[in-house]
């Protein structure tokens, strides 16, 4: 059902030694490595803490090595080389855009790491070339690796006369229809380049003696797909339409065509607290972040200088910020190619089912409260969680449903499924979040037609994010009413439950189901709200945690067994990290599995010797966090939404969690036990800021899968 603790006899084993859940008996060992490094994170060599964007660029280093590792299947090495440039855009849009902006605002005052702004871009611009070169030199690598196994990148002149044929019958009828030519010169000002959009500068030949004239063509990415089918072979649209750009600018002569592509901040903020329709607000700020400022440029290497000198001027960009290529660009558009290659895949997985539906017509509720289960995405499957919210939707003891929605996905279940419960005559509260990045578009849709349904929908709290991943249904029943919760680490979007790794917990339990109601009433009432369990940013979790810490500490003072053992996305909050460092002194064995950023800086005599920190990569995106303190010997395991972010902390509603249940404790235990032995896809973070690959071929997550279907 529900997590198991280890794999099977017939699952791979952990590497042999002590035992994985002793932390005493690992905390000296050296695991093997591979000679793998990235870059360094350390900026300032006397500081305590690391640099937060070169501690980023490390991470994306960490899955561009993914892209080169031939054990992984040839399509999943281009998602790999894929996910690094859709990484590397939005950390331009986001990250590199806001130091653009400190920059503007005169921003001298160093960060955690003791370097300025205008130092910590310099050393982005550096880092990023490098690695934007690196990117699609992988991504050409597994293009050829995929074409020795017949799936075919091809240039047009490649093709057949039959196949030429062909392709130009699909540009006439599917492509052409949608392109529109824009020549610029006195009376056709240049125009506005879209953030990520591909072009094609395009030179024009004038009359004899005269300059010749410069038009763009954008290509239609996302209107049409990005590759091209033709016969057994594949084309990059912007090649389909290079070939065939004198079909637009019939009577002129086309001397040349070249790529190029813009990035542009899009880190819109506004003044939430003056905002009398937040809805609208939000709706205005998606329209203004198309007009944000250029960050970057990419250019095909063969452009001449004449035309990126014209398009670095026009966009305002420094030299620093033009980014020379061999292409492709945007490889963050080959991440789905159309090919139907199951061999050239990972192997399917099916998520294992619960066993929910109870003895009776009561079903999961009946099943919950026999006891609490948690989950463990994706192994264990989401449909679980949608069956909750959906039997209650229809189930006529059901008075209320309230739940928070950050990231929902598009699918139609879980919206069906709240609108049935309204529609029903029940109950709804649906708190979304209109300012989750990138998805507000999409939960203004669900807003509005939850709206219509007769659904109670809240925004949010004022100046916060609501980032917590919680539900509570009320229900009557013969002893009166009764709370079930389900709280969890990932967000209510199927497709992303089949592609991260997430707790879930469904529970019944009184006190749970108290805290949450108290957490709804604060967030749609603004009422005071005492909590018995939970931890909730950005009121208790900041304390909580550290409280936690410094107890670890005490402990290890007075000569007992004191450990912690985190998993989070990120790790970048001072103050936590300064909890962190305190409880290291103190002696507190400390394991940190930190996916992406980590500023906290690991193995320094007399301030984090006892501190371990490990990067974990997969098939699956590590997504879960979790948060287990030794406590003298009685072990407490917490887990939520929040990683050790200032953000997640001070900025965001979130809701942390302890698992009361000894049963759960020690199965979230061995999952990090698991992971902890994992040698496939980990990666040891050195003193000096470096990461280091493990050697070695144990996956903590084909050993959870494997766990699911035996043999």
């Amino acid at each position: 059902m529900p997590v198991n603790s280890l794999p099977n006899a017939d699952s791979p084993s952990p590497p042999s030694g002590p035992p994985e859940g002793d932390l005493k008996s690992r905390a000296d060992r050296s695991p093997p490595t591979t000679g793998l490094r990235t870059h360094s994170t350390v900026a300032n060599a006397q500081s305590r803490f690391l640099n937060r964007e070169l501690s980023w660029l490390a991470f994306n280093e960490r899955v561009l090595t993914e892209a080169r590792d031939h054990r992984n299947p040839p399509l999943e090495r281009l998602k790999y080389a894929a996910i690094c440039g859709s990484n590397l855009d939005e950390f331009f849009m986001v990250r590199v855009a806001g130091i653009h902006r400190q920059i503007a605002a005169h921003v001298n005052i160093p960060g955690p790491d003791g370097l300025l702004p205008r130092e910590t871009l310099s050393l982005i611009r550096e880092r990023t070339h490098g690695m934007l070169r690196e990117i699609e030199k992988a991504s050409r690598k597994v293009l050829r690796d995929l074409g020795e196994q017949g799936v075919r990148l091809v240039r047009v002149a490649e093709l057949d006369k039959r196949a030429r044929a062909q392709l130009r019958e699909h540009y006439l009828t599917e492509i052409q229809p949608v392109l529109t030519p824009l020549i610029v010169d006195p009376s056709h000002p240049f125009p506005y380049l879209s953030n990520l959009s591909l072009n094609l500068a395009v030179l024009l030949g004038g009359g004899e003696g005269e300059e010749p004239d410069f038009a763009r063509v954008k290509v239609p990415v996302g209107v049409l797909p990005r590759v091209v089918a033709v016969e057994d072979a594949l084309l990059l649209l912007e090649d389909v339409i290079a070939a065939h750009i004198g079909d637009l600018f019939k009577g002129r002569r086309v001397l040349a065509t070249h790529a190029f592509r813009v990035t542009r901040n899009t880190d819109y903020e506004f003044e939430e607290e003056e905002a009398e329709d937040l809805l609208a607000t939000i709706e205005d700020g998606l329209r203004r972040r198309r007009f944000g400022s250029a960050v970057r440029l990419e250019i095909m290497r063969d452009t001449p200088r004449e035309i990126v000198t014209f398009l670095q001027e026009k966009l305002r960009l420094a030299a620093e910020d033009v980014f020379v290529l061999d292409g492709p660009l945007g490889t963050a558009d080959l991440m789905g190619l159309p090919v139907n290659r199951p061999d050239l895949s990972f192997p399917d997985f099916t998520p294992a089912t619960s066993d929910l539906d109870g003895d009776d017509d009561e079903g999961i509720f009946e099943a919950l409260r026999q006891g609490d289960v948690i989950l463990h995405h994706p192994y264990d499957s989401f449909v679980n969680v949608l069956n909750f919210v959906e039997e209650a939707s229809r189930d006529p003891q059901v008075l209320a449903i309230k739940q928070t929605l950050y990231r929902t996905g598009d699918d139609p279940r879980l919206l069906g499924a709240l609108r049935a419960a309204a529609e029903n005559g029940k109950q709804v509260v649906a708190l979304i979040e209109l300012k989750a990045r990138f998805d507000e578009q999409r939960n203004i849709s669900w807003a509005r037609k939850l709206e219509r349904a007769g659904a109670h929908v809240v925004y949010g709290v004022p100046g916060l994010k609501t980032h917590a991943k919680v539900t509570l249904i009320v229900r009557r029943e013969a002893e009166g009413l009764r709370r079930y919760v389900h709280v969890g680490t990932g967000n209510y979007n199927p497709k992303t439950a089949r592609l991260y790794t997430d707790l879930s917990l469904l529970s019944a339990d009184a006190g749970l189901g108290a805290d949450v109601a108290e957490l709804f009433n604060h967030l749609t009432g603004y009422a005071e709200a005492q909590y018995e369990h939970l931890l909730v940013a950005p009121d208790t979790a900041r304390r909580g945690f550290e409280a936690l810490l410094d107890r670890e500490a005490d402990h290890a003072r007075a000569g007992l067994d004191a450990w912690a053992r985190i998993k989070v996305n990120s790790l970048t909050d001072p103050e936590m990290i300064e909890a962190l460092y305190r409880a290291a002194a103190a002696g507190v064995r400390i394991e940190l599995v930190l996916r992406g950023v980590c500023c906290l800086r690991p193995g320094v005599r007399g301030l984090s010797e006892t501190i371990r920190v490990r990067s974990l990569l997969g098939r699956y995106l590590e997504h879960a966090r979790i948060y287990a303190f030794g406590n003298g010997g009685t072990p407490e395991v917490y887990f939520g939404s929040a990683d050790w972010m200032s953000r997640n902390l001070d900025r965001r509603v979130e809701v942390i969690a302890p698992l009361l249940d000894d049963r759960h404790r020690d199965q979230v235990l061995a999952i990090m036990d698991t992971e902890w032995a994992d040698t496939r896809g980990s990666w040891e973070l050195c003193t000096d800021g470096e990461y280091e690959k493990l050697a070695g071929e144990f996956s903590a997550q084909q050993a959870f899968a494997a766990a699911r279907h035996p043999g």
